[in-house]
């Protein structure tokens, strides 16, 4: 037991957005919430999860399990930015990340901001550009992320040592 509260409490949760719908019928109006969610561990592992109820409470718990249970790990630059500039493109929401050096702290709006917490960024620059849907931008974001390569995964790739492809970015 003790071993599960750990797990559960290793996640950071944010609440990006919360939508009320209206259903008309005959007696008046029915209310329902959709809830929109990240969660991740602050090492570079991040989810993103939507859930539907009546209640508050309960569309964000919904939102929160579906998050945990979609995590994918992003790979970070000594643990705190990002390897190098990103972009990502969600139907109309658009993102631009931009690495930056330490000291420099989270400058980013909205749903940019939570994924940035919750994945463990602490210096990063990013601007949301097109639309402000919190579901586009949130995607977007997570594209954008997806798409960076570590100089890891580019050495494998090309079948070299971690130090060249290091040492030929920073002399261009």
């Amino acid at each position: 037991m003790a071993e599960i509260q750990k797990i559960e409490n290793e996640f950071k949760e944010k609440l990006v957005a919360i939508n009320r719908i209206t259903k008309v019928v005959k007696g008046g109006r029915r209310f329902g919430f959709a809830a929109l969610v990240v969660v991740g561990n602050q090492k570079g592992s991040i989810g993103i999860g939507q859930g539907k109820s009546k209640q508050v409470p309960d569309a964000i718990k919904k939102a929160t399990e579906v998050a945990k249970r979609n995590q994918i790990k992003i790979p970070l630059k000594e643990g705190r930015t990002l390897h190098h500039d990103v972009k990502g493109k969600n139907g109309s929401g658009k993102v631009f990340m931009r690495a930056a050096p330490a000291g420099t702290g989270i400058i980013a709006g909205g749903p940019v901001r939570s994924v940035c917490e919750v994945l463990g960024i602490q210096d990063i620059v990013a601007k949301s550009l097109g639309s402000a849907n919190p579901h586009n931008v949130l995607k977007a974001c997570i594209k954008g992320l997806k798409s960076q390569s570590s100089p890891k995964f580019i050495s494998s790739l090309r079948g070299k040592k971690i130090s060249e492809v290091v040492s030929k970015r920073e002399a261009n």
